[in-house]
C-alpha cells in the first residue's frame, strides 16, 4: 500500500478508471482520494461509486495531496496548473496524461522543481487493460518514479520510454484501438455479409480478436508464428492472407501508425509554444 494522497484533478472516464485501478490495487484507501471537476453531478456518482473525497476546486484537491494526477486536456493544462500553483510544494509530485505536454514545459508553468511524471495511457484502462507508456521529468527520484508505474500498473501493462518516443506511442497504442475497432467491425460485417446473423457474427468477431491477442501475450510466440500456425497449404485462411496482403493491410496500418505519431509531433509543437 501507497498510502497516499491522491488528487485526481479531471476526474472524468479516465480519471475514474484509476480511482477504482488505484482502490482495487488497494494502493490508497478512498478517503485519502481527492476528486475534482467541474460537474458536481458527476462526482457525486463518483463519490457514491467509490466513496472518495469530491470537490469542484481544484486547488482546494491539490492542497491536500501527495500526488497530483492531472487527467485534463492539453489545452487547459496551463490555467489548471496556474490555479493550483500557491499549494504545490516540493514534497508533492504531478503526474499528467495530457496528450503532447513535454514535462519541462509543465516543469516550467510550476517553476518550483517539482517532480513531474508524464504518462501516455489508452482507452482501454477503462476496463483495466490499458497500455501506458511513461517517462519522468528531471526532478523525478526512485520512489516517485515507483509509485507512477504502480499507479497505471493497476490498470493494465506499463513501459517506460524516453519523451521523444511518446508521440510514436500515442500512433500506436493511443490511436491504436480505433484502428482495431476498425477491424472488429469490418469482420462483422464480413460475417453478415456470408450470412451469419449480426449478433453471432459480432460476438465471434469480438472473442476472435480477444483471443488472438491473448495468445500472442501468453504464448510469447512472435505473431507471424502464431499465423502460419492456422494457415494450411491450399487452405482458406492463405486465400483470405493473399487477400489481405494484395489490398495493402500490412502497409495501411504501418502507414496509420506512422502517420498519427506525425500528427501528434505537430500538436505537440503548437501546444508546447
Amino acid at each position: 500500500m501507497l498510502n497516499k494522497t491522491i488528487a485526481v484533478i479531471g476526474a472524468g472516464n479516465m480519471g475514474a478508471a484509476l480511482i477504482r485501478g488505484i482502490l482495487n490495487a488497494n494502493l490508497t484507501p478512498a478517503k485519502k482520494i481527492y476528486g475534482s471537476g467541474t460537474r458536481m453531478e458527476k462526482l457525486e456518482i463518483l463519490q457514491k461509486e467509490f466513496g472518495v473525497n469530491i470537490t469542484t476546486d481544484n486547488k482546494e484537491a491539490a492542497r491536500h495531496a501527495d500526488i497530483v494526477i492531472l487527467c485534463v486536456k492539453a489545452y487547459v493544462i496551463r490555467k489548471v496548473l496556474e490555479e493550483m500553483h500557491d499549494v504545490l510544494h516540493k514534497d508533492q509530485f504531478v503526474i499528467s496524461i495530457a496528450a503532447g505536454v513535454t514535462t519541462d514545459a509543465m516543469e516550467k508553468i510550476i517553476g518550483k522543481n517539482i517532480p513531474v511524471v508524464r504518462c501516455m495511457p489508452n482507452i482501454a484502462s477503462t476496463v483495466g487493460l490499458g497500455a501506458t507508456a511513461i517517462s519522468f521529468g528531471k526532478h523525478v527520484h526512485v520512489q516517485q518514479h515507483d509509485i507512477a508505474i504502480k499507479i497505471f500498473e493497476a490498470v493494465g501493462e506499463v513501459v517506460i520510454v524516453g519523451e521523444q518516443h511518446l508521440d510514436a506511442v500515442t500512433g500506436l497504442s493511443g490511436s491504436g484501438p480505433a484502428y482495431i475497432y476498425m477491424v472488429i467491425e469490418s469482420l462483422i460485417d464480413g460475417g453478415v455479409k456470408m450470412g451469419l446473423p449480426r449478433d453471432i457474427s459480432t460476438k465471434l468477431a469480438i472473442q476472435t480478436v480477444l483471443g488472438s491477442a491473448k495468445l500472442v501475450k501468453e504464448s510469447n510466440v512472435h505473431p507471424a508464428i502464431l499465423r502460419d500456425q492456422v494457415t494450411t497449404p491450399g487452405g482458406t485462411t492463405i486465400n483470405a492472407i493473399h487477400e489481405l496482403e494484395s489490398h495493402g493491410l500490412r502497409s495501411m496500418l504501418i502507414d496509420a501508425v506512422a502517420t498519427a505519431t506525425i500528427r501528434s509531433r505537430e500538436l505537440s509543437e503548437l501546444i508546447n509554444k
